[in-house]
């Protein structure tokens, strides 16, 4: 079995990533650099995949960054510091991306004849984010597939229907390396405990009765 991957190098796409390989998949991972406020998160996505021996490729979208307006994770707004909240998800919009990746992953996938394509979206983000929403996975597989007639492909989201909690579960039990991830939104030296994904991510671990390898070091 092959199967394309989203990789970011946060909690979810690096469980994913662990999943995949333990039901025996080889995964490509494709990165992508959107001119996001920090790299932090693309550094993790390069070490964790050197680290699994896994074919891995960063692409470059940061032409279209001028074009996604003025989010917080572009830049051109501040971080919150709060849980999420209708406010701060706004701010945290980049309009359209995992649509944008979606659609470089399943041309990927059909000029390589790699017959999956998938993406970590997960529960907790359905409210925020329109594009990791059930509706929109059911949309797409449909459109993906009339896209790739050649070498059709199937947009799996095994994760849409599972929390954050969840999601840590699994990975602690597959054992994955979290320390090698990053989440936090403001990128400096140490997550700073205080953006809304910092305050989520914190919280999946504690209800597992575990904490953040990141917090501790």
């Amino acid at each position: 079995m092959r199967g394309v991957l989203i990789l970011s190098g946060g909690v979810d796409s690096t469980t994913l990533l662990y999943k995949m390989l333990a039901d025996g998949f080889e995964v490509d991972a494709l990165t992508f650099n959107y001119a996001q406020r920090h790299k932090k998160e693309i550094d993790c996505a390069k070490a964790i995949a050197e680290r699994l021996h896994i074919n891995h490729h960063i692409v470059d979208l940061r032409s279209l960054a001028y074009l996604l307006g003025d989010s917080a994770l572009l830049g051109g707004k501040e971080v919150p510091s709060c849980h999420y909240t209708e406010e701060a998800a706004k701010k945290t919009v980049v309009p359209n991306r995992n649509m944008i990746m979606l659609s470089v992953a399943a041309g990927y996938a059909e000029a390589h004849e790699i017959p999956e394509v998938f993406y970590a979206a997960h529960r907790n983000d359905r409210t925020i984010y329109p594009d990791c929403r059930p509706e929109f996975v059911q949309a797409l597989r449909p459109a993906i597939r009339l896209a790739t007639a050649w070498h059709p492909v199937d947009l799996q989201a095994p994760f849409v229907d599972m929390s954050k909690t969840e999601i840590v579960s699994m990975g602690l039990a597959l054992q994955v390396p979290y320390h090698l991830t990053w989440s936090c939104y403001k990128g400096e030296e140490r997550p700073c405990r205080t953006c809304p994904t910092c305050i989520e991510r914190e919280e999946a671990f504690a209800v597992n009765g575990s904490r953040d390898p990141l917090v501790e070091l």
